[in-house]
Formats: structure tokens, C-alpha cells, sequence
């Protein structure tokens, strides 16, 4: 039987504390020139090994996602203007949006679906997801895919 690895998008409130952590010592290693595994596992809070168990295995969702395709997936309040709200939070993290795609509304309200691709100019994908979920309209954004 062939192992396949699986991916998985999830939010940082569902994960353990020592992968946040790992994270953060992967940010110290980056940071600062002169620094030893060993510091800045201490540094964090968590032993050597558990940075060395998973420190393959987690990345900021923006560090890995240059180049690629991502598509989210929002249900929204269906008005005017709704939508280019949206779009310009899309356009201010300098994302291409590839596609777009709008139901129809149903009770006053449509579902999305952006596909945008990433390149090197983009802004951090989290904070423009959280920034579009803190729309008004929008009661929330989902994640489908990532190529």
C-alpha cells in the first residue's frame, strides 16, 4: 500500500500550541544569524526534539503558497456594492484573480467563488482571508483548494 501525504488548511486556533510554537522557532532561525536550534527551541517553550519531529511538517499558510492557485469560497449578503468590497481587498494584496463565480441569491444571499493566483508581489494570504471575513457582508470565506 502506497503512503501519500495529506494536506490539510487549518486555522491556528485548532492547532496545538507546540506546532505554533515550532513555527515561531522556525521564525528565530530565519531572524537572527547566530542562533542554535537548541535557543530557540528554548526561546519558545518546547524541547529540541518536538522542533525537530515537526518542523517539516507545518509552514505559515503564506510562506508556501507563492505561485500557486487558491481558491476561496465566501457566502455573503447580497447588495450593491458587496462585491467590489470584496474584490478590493483582493486587489489592494496585489492577488490576480483568475476567476469569479456568484449564485445565484438565495434569501439575500450569494455564494462565491474566487480562484486567485499568487506570485511574488502578493500580500500575506491570512491577514487578507481575515480582512475579507471582517467585511460586514460577508458571514464567511473558506479555503477549497490550493494547487
Amino acid at each position: 500500500m502506497e503512503y501519500k501525504s495529506k494536506y490539510y488548511v487549518v486555522k491556528e486556533k485548532a492547532l496545538p500550541e507546540v506546532l505554533l510554537k515550532v513555527v515561531e522557532a522556525k521564525k528565530l532561525l530565519d531572524s537572527e544569524r547566530n542562533i542554535s536550534i537548541q535557543e530557540a527551541s528554548e526561546r519558545v517553550g518546547i524541547s529540541r526534539s518536538s522542533f525537530y519531529k515537526y518542523k517539516d511538517d507545518i509552514y505559515p499558510f503564506h510562506d508556501t503558497a507563492k505561485g500557486r492557485t487558491i481558491t476561496f469560497f465566501i457566502q455573503m449578503d447580497d447588495s450593491p456594492g458587496y462585491l467590489a468590497s470584496v474584490l478590493s481587498v483582493i486587489a489592494n494584496y496585489r492577488a490576480n484573480i483568475l476567476t469569479i463565480h456568484q449564485s445565484i441569491p438565495v434569501n439575500n444571499v450569494a455564494t462565491l467563488t474566487i480562484s486567485t493566483e499568487v506570485e511574488e508581489g502578493t500580500g500575506d494570504l491570512s491577514r487578507m482571508i481575515e480582512e475579507i471575513e471582517s467585511l460586514k457582508p460577508v458571514h464567511y470565506v473558506k479555503i477549497v483548494s490550493r494547487e
